[in-house]
């Protein structure tokens, strides 16, 4: 075995295999998704394989768009691989329906925000339809709100 791997990676080491950042892996650290690694006579963190698997996932779970805490329930999941795999699938579904719900909302955003546009004559700021539009909901042809930025993440 080399060095290297009887005294581990480094968190670095362990940031540039999974695309990850070291302040995202102490913040998983911290909330409990990474158990505390390892540390060798100088204090510094130190870890495995087992490490690269589980950041791995989490990784891979974001990028699904899993809240954290989605993520905490399917690496319990995952921790017991013998258990059936109902929950997992229900929490997918769930996921899904948000998945589904946020595309349609964000396809009436694209939907009005092309309306808008294509009704804006380029006048002045007085006579603009994106301004005006903006200032009346009712001028819309969702009744529902649009959901906004603060709804896509």
């Amino acid at each position: 075995m080399t060095q290297t791997m009887e005294a581990g990676m480094s968190i670095g080491a362990l940031a540039e295999r999974t695309q990850c950042k070291v302040q995202t892996i102490r913040y998983y650290e911290q909330i409990g998704l990474l158990p505390p690694p390892r540390r060798n006579e100088g204090n510094q963190r130190r870890y495995g394989e087992d490490a690269v698997k589980r950041l791995t996932f989490i990784r891979h779970a974001r990028d699904f768009g899993f809240a954290v805490e989605s993520v905490r329930e399917l690496l319990e999941m995952a921790d017991h691989p013998d258990l059936p795999c109902e929950e997992a699938d229900a929490l997918a579904r769930h996921h899904l329906r948000e998945v589904e719900a946020r595309l349609a909302r964000l396809s009436a955003l694209r939907d009005e925000l092309k309306r808008m546009l294509t009704q804006c004559q380029g006048g002045s700021v007085n006579e603009c339809r994106v301004i005006e539009v903006l200032s009346d909901h009712r001028l819309c042809l969702h009744d529902e709100p649009h959901g906004g930025a603060q709804d896509i993440h």
